[in-house]
């Protein structure tokens, strides 16, 4: 079976604890404190690999998890960090929160690598807490805590142009016919299991990647048969091309069948039916003449909407090139950006729900944000990053502390200070 989507759980490390210890050296009877600060637990990352088609890895392991970073040491030494671990997916996976659904990832277009959970940070060790009235403290700073997450990947193929009908129509032979791809082609329903990918070349035009998308049939939107597993691929296409059967040789009628998988397309989502359509009339070979009643109402159908009608031969070639260039023609219409879906889930905002905070003066007049919510948002998010900053302050935000800074007077450009780092703020 085409593994096209996987239910995991990832973990990241926690982060090493930090060291008590105090020199012990001849000579020095009241040495100072020398704990080293522990390392910070290894990150959960996804990275495209383009030798990758499917999920199947994620089919039959269930649990991911990073290494813990190590406790720090004595005589100032600092722990290893916690070893990353790299989870490879093919390109267009999209990764989400199995308990939201919401969009945590998607791993196509330039996003090739990224950080999903991060590893705790490192707990400091004893040297750190030392002061002129505790110059001997007997305590260190616990490694932050690991994340655990459920999550779904969702695997949907990235192409410019869909192959859309139901089965045995001959998808896979036109496939095979307009690219170098090589599907299973065999004369039974259901043939196609997976989506095949193939890239058409065009004197004269650019090209594009098409993808067989296995038969629908209906109900698909409401999970019959395969239906919902593969109705995820069409997404990201731009154009779809409607193959039926012209020679009537399975007993179908073709305007019913494009008007029922439209039906599908629009249940699972409406705006699939924006995307520009075209029918691909085939088997004309075992047809006589360039025309028969079902070509001609085909077009009487649905060129009045704008759809074109072509007669092709899967078999022989027949009409092919003609469709291929209006395809192109169709794709220039186009964005040409590609379908990536945003980011909707920060893994990190579900752990600091209900956790108290405090916000005080410092003697410089610097606003002080404390709390076990803010120590672990600032340990599990990667706040260099544009996004991450952006997530912190959606955080700040929906958690109510930059309200709680507004009535206690903050102004723009005063200093707020969380655990080591310090913002300008600005409304």
């Amino acid at each position: 079976m085409f593994a096209d989507r996987a239910t995991i759980i990832i973990k990241s490390g926690k982060g090493g604890d930090g060291h008590v210890s105090f020199r012990r050296e001849k000579y020095v009877p009241d040495g100072g404190p020398d704990g080293g600060d522990g390392g910070k637990g290894g990150d959960v990352i996804f990275e495209v690999d383009d030798g990758l088609n499917t999920l199947t890895d994620y089919r039959h392991r269930r649990k991911f998890a990073a290494r813990p970073g190590e406790e720090g040491g004595k005589r100032n030494c600092h722990g290893k960090n916690g070893e990353d671990i790299i989870l490879k997916v093919p390109a267009g996976t999209v990764i989400k929160d199995a308990e939201s659904g919401k969009v945590i990832a998607d791993m196509s277009g330039e996003n090739r690598r990224q950080t999903i959970l991060c590893g705790g940070r490192g707990g400091l060790g004893n040297q750190h807490f030392a002061t002129s009235t505790m110059q001997a403290p007997k305590y260190a700073q616990p490694g932050g805590e690991s994340v655990e997450l459920e999550i779904k990947l969702e695997l949907k193929v990235i192409a410019d142009v869909g192959l859309v009908g139901f089965p045995n129509v001959g998808k896979s032979t036109l496939l095979s016919r307009v690219t170098n791809a090589r599907p299973k082609i065999a004369n039974y329903h259901f043939t196609t299991l997976q989506p095949n990918l193939g890239v058409v070349d065009l004197d004269g035009a650019k090209g594009f990647v098409i993808a067989d998308i296995p038969g629908l049939i209906e109900g698909a939107s409401e999970g019959v048969g395969l239906g919902l597993e593969f109705l995820r691929h069409i997404e990201r296409t731009k154009v779809m091309i409607h193959v039926v059967d012209a020679a009537g040789t399975e007993g179908r009628d073709p305007i019913a069948d494009i008007k029922a998988i439209n039906r599908e397309l629009k249940a699972y989502d409406a705006a699939l039916l924006q995307k520009p359509q075209v029918i691909a009339a085939n088997k004309m070979d075992a047809v006589y003449g360039d025309e028969n009643e079902i070509i001609k109402a085909l077009r009487d159908e649905f060129e009045k909407e704008g759809i074109r009608v072509f007669p092709i031969s899967g078999v022989s070639g027949q009409g092919i090139r003609e469709l291929l260039y209006h395809v192109d023609s169709l794709l220039e219409t186009c964005s040409k950006e590609p379908v990536v879906y945003e980011q909707e889930f920060d893994p990190a905002v579900r752990l600091f729900k209900d956790e108290p905070y405090t916000i005080t003066r410092a003697d410089d007049a610097a606003f002080v944000v404390e709390g076990p919510k803010i120590d672990k948002m600032l340990g599990y998010t990667n706040i260099d990053s544009e996004k991450g900053f952006l997530f912190f302050q959606k955080f700040l935000r929906e958690q109510g502390i930059l309200k709680e800074l507004e009535k206690m007077g903050i102004q723009d450009g005063d200093t707020v200070r969380m655990y080591g780092n310090e913002f300008d703020y600005y409304k």
